[in-house]
């Protein structure tokens, strides 16, 4: 039966509604959710990352939730093998993957049969030590001249995937997105590829609206609570974590409290430019309008 069964990955933009269609298409499928948020991964990092906790799973069973402590580093290929790993499992039992979340990495690494290019130690270190010399975000601005492509999805804070990118050019000679598989390939199992389309003028009060309501829930007693009983520091890839990180920073007063609420707000819009352009480069995507009802719209779709 597996063989019938082919994936449905549901993608877009933070906040535009991604986790409510998953569950609706995993109970009208038989299916189970796959993670595709790369933050979600982490172990207590519930109110910043717009976790559903698991009485809002409607009894539907979650995969690559909760599988990473804070001070653990994310990777890309280890998050792509458990992945793959799950999603076959929930194929051989004949139940129907649905893959929720809108981290463009991950979401290629899982859709994409991606062979990730070669590490080098001593380019890796040659570029770890250009990073010391210069700091993260001149070092994003080299990235920058060389690939603006792979700078305008990688985070400008982010010191390992930048150095990750430019040791990745200087041992293929190719711009980094070049190792990538191209967005036109048939994706992995067949995989139906859905993606939630929004406006600034519908999603920028969204954001607002959820970026406050994480602070009225305690994001500032969660970050406190992963500081002191599981090591978040913010130089870690969990502690760069928009929110996380602009907690972190009120909490040595290099932030007010009003700033780190709207540093976390105008981050969160500036990251889903990213993701806009990213998701809006596929070609596979058959895209819903989320201010709309999207459900019945997928169901029709999928048939």
């Amino acid at each position: 039966m597996g063989d019938l069964i082919r994936p449905v990955a549901v993608v877009g933009p933070t906040a535009s509604g991604k986790s409510a269609l998953g569950l609706r298409l995993a109970h009208e499928l038989g299916g189970e959710v796959v993670n595709v948020d790369s933050m979600q991964l982490y172990r207590g990092m519930d109110i910043g990352t717009a976790k559903l906790a698991v009485e809002e799973r409607e009894g539907i069973p979650h995969h690559q939730l909760d599988v990473l402590d804070v001070t653990e580093t994310a990777s890309v290929a280890r998050y792509q093998a458990d992945a793959v790993a799950d999603v076959e499992d929930i194929m051989s039992r004949g139940l129907v993957p649905i893959l929720v979340g809108g981290s463009m990495l991950y979401v290629q690494a899982l859709v994409d049969d991606w062979q990730f290019p070669p590490t080098d130690p001593a380019v890796r270190a040659r570029w770890e030590e250009r990073l010391a010399e210069i700091g993260v975000d001149a070092l994003h601005a080299e990235l920058a001249t060389v690939d603006a492509r792979a700078a305008g999805v990688i985070e400008d804070k982010d010191p390992r995937r930048t150095v990750r990118a430019l040791e990745v050019i200087e041992l293929t000679g190719r711009p980094f997105q070049a190792s990538q598989p191209p967005k036109n390939a048939p994706p992995r199992w067949g995989t139906r590829i859905l993606g939630l389309r929004t406006d600034a003028a519908w999603l920028n009060p969204r954001i607002e609206l959820r970026t406050r309501q994480m602070f009225d829930r305690g994001l500032i007693e969660e970050v406190d609570r992963l500081v002191a009983e599981n090591g978040l520091v913010a130089d870690s890839t969990a502690g760069r974590a928009i929110g996380y990180a602009q907690v972190l920073a009120a909490r040595t007063g290099d932030l007010t409290w009003d700033e780190a609420v709207e540093r976390t707000i105008t981050g969160t819009r500036r990251y889903v430019r990213r993701q806009r352009s990213w998701f809006n480069r596929d070609p596979r995507i058959t895209w819903l309008d989320a201010s709309a009802g999207t459900a019945a719209e997928a169901l029709d779709y999928l048939g």
